[in-house]
């Protein structure tokens, strides 16, 4: 078998494996359910969107029937997230496996960093970036999950590989298929446009290094090169112009941002109105949420505590001379900077607003072990080819503390996050005559003991019963006045399978 194919099988075969692992952790970690505000609000809509359909019709006395993140106002119910990852998530829906979307995108971007990395470094430094990318917490942490950040890397990933196809040249790499160039500039302008209805903040922080780049091509490039350059924006913007029309379908106005509707203080900037902080947000707030999600990425991006870093520097200088490499690595701080304008971090999940750079990552750190391995010929004196092994037992080592103990200790730290978990979901479903009933549940630690029982009830499921959320004193006359043909009764969650007919 020619090792280029060889290459091509093991790359294939670590895409599958990542599926595997990102399956399990949906059903093992998470058991298929969502367990944060944002993927709450992302399987709701689509649900909805399953149905053929953008919004529905508030219910009756709405603030009893709250799902995190979905927004009603001028009395339709939606969403507050843009609608690429709920499109591409109700496909997952209807095939009733909502959580096969995010471990296939996964696969996916496996596959896509081994392109990547054989492009700029050849075949070792392309398998070795995509076992990096397959074992990386950041991506297995949301590749179970109903989260979007798997998609929008996705996307980045194809954007980059189609621009570099276009515009960075790489003499002796390995190229793909021949492929007409109109094709590549329509998937690079597709995938920035997507991913503008994906994470808009984040395809703009993408498109920086990109649009620098593409201002000195501009300038310096043949007139081919133009032409490209403009039909490669004109599908973005195209694309992106759906956005607005988004906002306007469910909001009535283009220039309403759902986000708003929720929080009115959730906007990117700073200053008053940007944030909850006293003041609104601030570079001191900027400069807590970056240091903190940037801790936390040197643990989470291979799984090597303090360590996830240490090859970049090798990397880096082996590849000095591939734009490519910089521009994908530009990346990352682009990130940075964009979202230290954005008054919340994040960490749980893992430093997510970062992950769309990982590959670039990935594709260094690889570029740094083979190039120390590589430093001298075959017939390198002893002490050489001591190093050489030295270098693989190193990365055998940090793989093992990432895969046999990290990694592990990380996916049980979400394990029944904020206390959601199936079998309180089946504890509820074994109580008597639930039929006709509406049932207001009192959570007693937390509010996801009552939203998570609503996602046995439409949209998600079809049901003979309803599920309400006991938030104040007036709630169960409210309901009765409200729905007059259902029979209100309350459930508390310590004492699943009762249904008592008045507040404890």
């Amino acid at each position: 078998m020619r090792r280029d194919s060889l290459a091509n099988l093991l790359a294939a075969w670590l895409a599958l494996l990542t599926l595997a692992c990102s399956l399990r952790i949906a059903s093992q970690v998470y058991e298929g359910l969502p367990h944060i505000e944002d993927e709450f609000a992302n399987l709701w809509q689509a649900e909805v969107m399953a149905q053929g359909t953008l919004t529905l019709p508030s219910p009756a006395e709405p603030r009893y029937f709250v799902i995190p993140f979905v927004v009603d106002h001028q009395g339709l119910r939606f969403g507050k997230y843009p609608p690429g990852w709920p499109a591409a998530l109700s496909l997952g829906v209807r095939l009733g496996a909502p959580a096969l979307i995010n471990g296939l995108l996964a696969a996916l971007c496996v596959w896509l960093t081994y392109r990547l990395g054989s492009r700029l470094g050849g075949r070792s430094v392309g398998l070795l970036a995509a076992l990096l990318l397959a074992s990386s917490p950041m991506v297995l942490l949301l590749s179970g999950s109903l989260m979007s950040h798997p998609l929008s890397l996705f996307l980045g990933l194809a954007f980059s590989l189609a621009w570099l196809r276009l515009f960075v040249p790489t003499a002796g790499a390995a190229e793909p298929e021949h492929v007409p160039r109109g094709l590549i500039w329509l998937t690079a302008g597709c995938a920035l446009g997507l991913l503008m209805l994906t994470r808009p903040l984040t395809a703009l922080a993408i498109a920086i290094p990109f649009g620098l780049h593409a201002l000195w091509l501009l300038a310096k490039g043949p007139g081919s090169v133009r032409r490209e350059l403009g039909a490669l924006a004109g599908v973005f913007v195209a694309m992106a112009a759906l956005l607005p029309l988004w906002q306007a379908a469910v909001t009535g106005s283009p220039f309403t941002n759902p986000y708003t509707l929720w929080w009115p203080y959730d906007r990117i900037g700073f200053g008053p109105g940007h944030g909850p902080q006293p003041g609104g947000h601030s570079l001191h707030w900027a400069n807590i949420n970056t240091r903190f999600s940037l801790w936390t990425m040197q643990h989470d991006l291979f799984g090597w505590p303090y360590l996830s870093w240490l090859m970049l520097p090798a990397g880096m200088w082996a590849l000095r001379r591939q734009l490519g490499l910089w521009l994908c690595l530009a990346i990352f701080p682009s990130l940075v900077l964009a979202y230290a304008a954005y008054w919340v971090g994040a960490w749980l999940y893992g430093p997510r607003y970062y992950v769309e750079a990982l590959p670039g990552l990935a594709v260094a750190s690889a570029a740094g072990f083979v190039w120390l391995g590589r430093l001298a010929d075959r017939r390198a004196s002893g002490w050489v080819r001591a190093r050489r092994l030295g270098i693989s037992v190193a990365l055998i080592v940090l793989l093992a503390v990432n895969l046999g103990g990290y990694l592990p200790t990380r996916l049980s730290s979400l394990r029944e996050l904020y206390g959601i978990r199936s079998a309180d979901q089946q504890a509820f479903l074994r109580t008597p005559e639930l039929a006709g009933k509406l049932v207001l549940v009192n959570p007693i630690y937390h509010w996801s003991e009552a939203v998570e029982l609503m996602l046995l009830t439409p949209p998600f499921e079809a049901s003979d019963f309803r599920v309400a959320w006991d938030r104040d004193a007036q709630a169960e006359a409210r309901l009765r006045a409200a729905y007059p043909g259902w029979e209100v009764v309350h459930y508390y969650p310590d004492q699943p399978g009762v249904l008592v007919s008045g507040r404890r």
